[in-house]
């Protein structure tokens, strides 16, 4: 049984540590991306994601944050959590948070990054349509998921 920890605003003082976040998760999970991708979506990620969308986080002990989730109504835009805390419960917990607190419903999935699919539709998500690019317009395949009701 994993522990509840409590879910703050992501303030602009946290953005480089939550890019930090992004980058090292993205690196665990999404090992379709080459080293190019990851520096160009970099700034992308900065500028459409973390300074244009409201997110929320968790932290750690010393307070850095360790998993962040970002949601535009009805769709969650970002998850991503330090590869240290994944399997821990802290995606679930965002997630939940999302559902219940800020009317998410919606979540796009990198079809090559098999582990997030499979942590979607384990939560009660299910692929409702499929798209070749991804919302950068990059070739890499997206899969749209949505909770059913």
């Amino acid at each position: 049984m994993t522990s509840q920890h409590q879910i703050t605003a992501v303030t602009p003082a946290d953005y480089p540590r939550a890019l930090e976040v992004w980058e090292s998760s993205v690196r665990a999970t999404h090992d379709f991306l080459t080293e190019a991708d990851i520096h160009l979506l970099k700034p992308l990620v900065y500028d459409q994601c973390l300074i244009k969308m409201p997110l929320v986080c968790i932290r750690d002990e010393t307070d850095s944050v360790i998993g962040f989730l970002g949601v535009d109504a009805p769709k969650i835009e970002a998850l991503f959590i330090e590869p240290d805390w994944r399997g821990k419960g802290l995606g679930r917990q965002l997630v939940d948070y999302a559902i219940k607190n800020l009317e998410a419903e919606l979540v796009d999935v990198n079809e090559q990054n098999v582990k997030a699919l499979g942590f979607y539709l384990h939560l009660g998500f299910e692929v409702v349509h499929r798209s070749e690019r991804d919302g950068f317009g990059k070739p890499f395949p997206l899969l749209h998921l949505k909770l059913p009701g």
